[in-house]
């Protein structure tokens, strides 16, 4: 499939050598470069498409053999052609990929879709353990009823703007050596990007010839039990409104807040209680108040040790499972024991209570010369860090005579 578009542009046959496509390109360059011929942006934007397509030996081979959908395919061997956007090949396909495609029978992408509005919704730990339906409140843009989006009243409609022919963009040109041109599309600044103007007088009333009004909307948000921080829920088409683009949908991402007892890991609940050196050996009944408002009462037996650190579990008393709400993970709870401080019973007791307690091991002080009884002291490992530098420093200024003192040489 291949055909003369591109030579036919620039005046020249299809056996033109590199340097006659040069010469030709040059010329009309001139005559239709955006800086002399305003009007004349979208011919200069398919001369120089032409020309560069036609001086590249690999490009120009591929649209010889397969014309301009080689070109828009790749060439069908896997070639770069990604310094060939869609906009250049709608003027030669009417319309770009959706022109050239529903032009061959294929199928047409639709109308395009509007973005997405995303809006973060606080919530608590017992808001995902229990469910919560929350209102959110948002203004969004909705086609004018007034107009219909067209912008214009009385019927009126908007004219293409003239300095982008309609196109909402225009195209900045720039040579950057010689036969060398640099393209760069830019926002029309004459109609902002919509690519058609209204006349002030015949502009609607309602939205200003805008085309959309403001509209504030109430969305019921259902937060479902076992829901995760960070899990989105969307309403379908609840966007801003464009004439002509399906709106996007509005977002609502769960951002929860930190919880002063509980941390949730997955499907399971933790938590750390501090209990007594009493209640570590000797057993405890302690309420913990659960996220539902209930209160569950863990206990531990007499007899069983809870040593510091020491971890627990209950069985289906962690998160609910999302979509599956009477099944729970687990708690997980760990055990600080507060140790009594120091002489907190008076020396009597301490006999007596010994033989309560598991047997310490049994000690024979060794004999001989190099035995030595020292004392435990309160041990601050930071100051102790700081001293043994000041003695380093110390030692080092002694050795060296103190600072400022060198030694003679010999």
């Amino acid at each position: 499939m291949s055909d003369n578009t591109l030579y036919q542009l620039l005046g020249v046959s299809r056996n033109a050598s590199d340097g006659e496509i040069k010469k030709a390109y040059r010329k009309l360059a001139k005559e239709f470069h955006p800086d002399k011929n305003p009007e004349a942006g979208d011919k200069f934007k398919e001369i120089s498409f032409a020309y560069e397509v036609l001086t590249d030996p690999q490009k120009r081979r591929i649209y010889d053999t397969q014309g301009l959908r080689g070109l828009q395919e790749g060439g069908g061997g896997g070639h770069d052609m990604s310094g060939f956007g869609e906009d250049i090949f709608s003027h030669f396909f009417g319309g770009g990929l959706d022109g050239m495609f529903a032009g061959m029978g294929g199928r047409h992408r639709g109308p395009r879709r509007g973005e997405d509005t995303v809006y973060p919704l606080k919530v608590t730990l017992e808001d995902l353990y229990n469910g919560k339906t929350s209102k959110l409140q948002l203004s969004k843009s909705v086609v004018c009823a007034a107009c219909g989006g067209t912008g214009g009243r009385s019927g009126k409609a908007p004219e293409p703007c003239r300095g982008c022919h309609g196109r909402g963009i225009k195209l900045h040109t720039r040579q950057i050596g010689p036969g060398m041109v640099q393209h760069k599309q830019v926002m029309c600044s004459d109609c902002h990007g919509e690519g058609e103007l209204m006349n002030e007088r015949d502009r609607c009333r309602a939205c200003h010839g805008q085309k959309t009004t403001s509209e504030v909307k109430i969305l019921e948000v259902h937060v479902d039990k076992g829901m995760r921080d960070g899990q989105k829920i969307s309403f379908r088409g609840e966007g801003n409104q464009k004439p002509g683009i399906e709106p996007g949908d509005v977002i609502v991402v769960l951002q929860q807040v930190p919880h002063e007892v509980f941390q949730r890991e997955g499907h399971d609940l933790y938590m750390t209680k501090k209990i007594s050196l009493t209640e570590s050996l000797c057993g405890f009944q302690i309420p913990i108040k659960h996220l539902d408002d209930r209160t569950v009462v863990i206990s531990s037996e007499p007899g069983t040790v809870l040593a510091p650190g020491t971890r627990r579990g209950v069985r289906g008393e962690g998160f609910p499972i999302h979509r599956s709400p009477f099944d729970k993970g687990n708690l997980y709870v760990r055990f600080d024991v507060d140790f009594p401080e120091n002489q907190w019973a008076p020396e009597s007791v301490y006999p007596k209570l010994e033989p309560l307690l598991p047997p310490r091991p049994a000690f024979t002080k060794p004999s001989g010369a190099h035995v030595e009884d020292v004392h435990l002291d309160d041990f601050d490992p930071s100051s102790q860090s700081r001293s043994s530098r000041a003695e380093a420093y110390d030692e080092d200024e002694e050795m060296h005579g103190g600072p400022g003192v060198q030694c003679a040489h010999q």
